[in-house]
């Protein structure tokens, strides 16, 4: 039976114990996971299999969903002070939220021949201003311009089938939008409307999952599943809905 007194960790000058210690370093290596899922994006991706790139960088987005809250628990923060847990999530998600989709837009040719290369170099450099953004979140965690999450735009591209030239103009609107102070809302963190945008994302994960499988080669996605594919664009059109919200709203400081 556990004990209702505080551990040795949660007295004040007392060093934490090995199970929270245990506990820190497991979130810690829960969070790392994420490049190796990434590397095996990245090996799908030279392999030509699209299908494996995104059911990798899925597990990569569901570590990065998660871990945070993890993290938050077992105070990483307090526990392992000398190790930085923001900069290694920062690290794993800029290889899967970036280096990987810019990949993906240079080896399967998703913009015009010609522009691979200058595509995915401006995808990875104008990224870094949003990683290295001391603002790029506020005080309610809506993120303030494009957040980097490039892993979406190529699933969307995927998805959607769009053309070379619409997903270079898509592209470029990102890149001008990374410097653009709109919100966009963090699914796990905001407060606003949660009981709500919680299921949303349920929804959005299962329809992604299904649309993803289709066979671009055989079917559309909007053709062999309309319903679920009406169900993937409604979930989207709810996070755009509330991130346009926040965007006409002032800031909680400016109240």
């Amino acid at each position: 039976m556990e004990s209702t007194a505080m551990n040795d960790g949660d007295r004040p000058g007392q060093p934490p114990s090995r199970k929270e210690m245990a506990r820190a370093w497991a979130v810690h290596a829960f969070t790392a996971s994420g490049i190796v899922l990434g590397f095996l994006a990245l090996l799908a991706i030279l392999e030509g299999d699209r299908v494996a790139v995104f059911m990798w960088l899925g597990l990569a987005l569901f570590v990065d969903g998660i871990d945070g809250t993890l993290a938050r628990r077992a105070r990483v923060h307090e526990v392992t002070p000398q190790f930085d847990g923001a900069t290694l999530d920062n690290v794993v998600d800029y290889f899967t939220y970036v280096a990987v989709p810019a990949m993906m837009i240079y080896w399967f040719d998703l913009v015009p021949q010609g522009w691979e290369t200058a595509t995915a170099a401006a995808v990875m450099l104008v990224s870094l201003y949003t990683f290295a953004n001391q603002g790029v979140k506020t005080s309610d965690y809506y993120f303030s311009g494009f957040p980097a999450v490039w892993n979406i735009v190529v699933l969307a591209f995927h998805i959607m089938q769009t053309g070379p030239w619409t997903n270079l103009a898509v592209i470029a609107a990102c890149l001008v939008l990374t410097f653009v102070p709109l919100k966009y809302v963090h699914p796990f963190r905001v407060r606003a409307m949660r009981p709500v945008t919680i299921p949303m994302t349920v929804l959005w994960f299962a329809t992604t999952l299904r649309l993803v499988l289709v066979d671009p080669h055989a079917a559309q996605a909007r053709e062999a599943h309309p319903l679920v594919f009406a169900l993937w664009v409604a979930s989207s059109l709810y996070f755009v809905a509330i991130s346009a919200w926040r965007s006409l709203q002032p800031d909680p400081s400016e109240d």
